[in-house]
């Protein structure tokens, strides 16, 4: 029998560009060739962006979404749909993550790093989207 395979998850975003540059940045990926953020004085319209890893595979793009609302995770007023988890080896790894993940732009949105079976911080990205760093 032959399954799918996931060609890559995608995230709706008021701003594609800058949801895009936070995980190129925070995960270490690259633009699809074509999706580069273009030269001055161009303007920058793509609502679809696709960033792959050092292997040249999709892992993450990013859509265009005006009228997206965040997520207010963790009231369900407007609800999570999707969240990502991103492993770390040690709980020292996970304050480093989770330090660049702020510099980069995302916000604390619960600690539990203190947790002895699953340090982790749930963070959301600039765009509202909570993401977990954890150790496992």
């Amino acid at each position: 029998m032959t399954y799918p395979v996931l060609s890559c998850t995608a995230l709706d975003a008021r701003d594609p560009r800058a949801l895009a540059e936070f995980y190129r940045e925070l995960l270490g990926l690259h633009y699809r060739p074509g999706d580069e953020v273009p030269p001055p004085p161009a303007p920058d319209d793509t609502d679809w962006i696709v960033l792959l890893d050092a292997e040249e595979h999709r892992v993450l793009a990013v859509q265009g979404k005006p009228e997206l609302r965040p997520s207010t995770w963790p009231s369900e007023e407007i609800p999570m749909q999707l969240h990502m988890d991103f492993r770390v080896p040690d709980a020292a790894e996970l304050e480093t993550q989770r330090a660049r993940a702020e510099a980069l732009g995302a916000t604390p949105l619960m600690d539990r790093s203190h947790d002895p079976d699953e340090p982790l911080h749930v963070m959301g990205d600039p765009e509202g989207h909570p993401f977990c760093l954890l150790v496992g």
